[in-house]
């Protein structure tokens, strides 16, 4: 009973350890999400990489072989994120 009585009383407003994990998995997906995207509209778009028109057909194998190794890497990384079960609340 005195083990009850010494525990200070717990801050409504502190959040949960698990959860500010959680959000931050959430964050660190959509940034590196949109980082990726940038990176490919860049090289594509704005270079040029990827429309016919403006490319040699050297830039363009260069620009698709990226984009897809690229999209390989960052669903292995959002896979290995997101593979560890939570806890059930």
């Amino acid at each position: 009973m005195e083990e009850e009585q010494d525990k200070p009383p717990e801050d409504p407003n502190k959040m949960d350890y698990e959860l500010f994990h959680f959000l931050i998995k959430i964050m660190r997906t959509i940034f590196i999400g949109f980082f990726w995207m940038m990176i490919n509209v860049f090289l594509g778009l704005y270079l040029g990489f990827a429309i016919p028109e403006e490319s040699t057909p050297g830039r363009m194998i260069f620009f698709y072989a990226w984009f897809g190794v690229s999209m390989i890497a960052y669903l292995y990384f959002v896979w290995r994120l997101w593979r560890k079960k939570m806890s059930a609340p």
